[in-house]
């Protein structure tokens, strides 16, 4: 968790970030894989220094996320690839979830991530499209959540539950978020196949 003074700059970031993946994701892939290698380098890296090392946080936060950032646009087709390989696991995920089991297998999430990663490939204009608008509109919403202070996102970063990791089981009382989610990810899709994704 970030020292309280840059929780604000880190949730407008989110929301920049959110909106232009959300929106613009297909037009702009590399620069919206440099953010999204940012963000996971950052968190990463931070992670490994102790929460009471506030400068040594943020130099790592910042290392970490340059480091992530170069990862994913030098590695476009692996950027393309790990979309499709996240789409699956969460598919995986999602099938499971709504069986009514906790999680899935290994095997499972592994199968549809290669499954989602070959499909990735085969068609990378419509799993970049929906891949960016539905990541995009759950960072946009962790942004809005975050700026806004909101008490549940608040006391479950603080406590470490990572519900607001996942769209689909999101905290008790918080149901709503995954309606908004899917409603964002579906605009952002359409906004991006019809207008900001159409090829020129």
């Amino acid at each position: 968790m970030l020292p309280h003074s840059y929780e604000l700059p880190a949730a407008l970031l989110l929301i920049a970030g959110g909106a232009l993946a959300c929106f613009a994701g297909y037009r702009l892939f590399r620069v919206v894989l440099g953010i999204y290698g940012f963000i996971l380098g950052a968190g990463f890296a931070s992670s490994l220094v102790g929460s009471t090392n506030t400068v040594g946080m943020i130099v790592a936060a910042l290392v970490g996320g340059v480091i992530g950032s170069l990862i994913l646009v030098f590695a476009y087709f692996v950027g393309i690839a790990l979309v499709g390989a996240g789409l699956g696991a969460f598919v995986a995920n999602a099938i499971w979830t709504q069986a009514g089991s906790p999680e899935p297998p290994a095997l499972a999430v592994i199968g549809f991530a290669i499954l989602g990663a070959a499909g990735a490939m085969m068609l990378q204009r419509y799993v970049i499209v929906v891949g960016t608008a539905f990541g995009g509109a759950w960072t946009l919403i962790v942004g809005v959540l975050a700026a806004t202070g909101d008490r549940a996102a608040t006391r479950a970063a603080a406590n470490g539950n990572v519900w607001i990791l996942y769209p689909l089981s999101p905290a008790p009382g918080q149901r709503w978020l995954t309606v908004v989610w899917m409603a964002l990810g579906a605009v952002g899709a359409a906004v991006q196949l019809g207008v900001t994704g159409k090829k020129t």
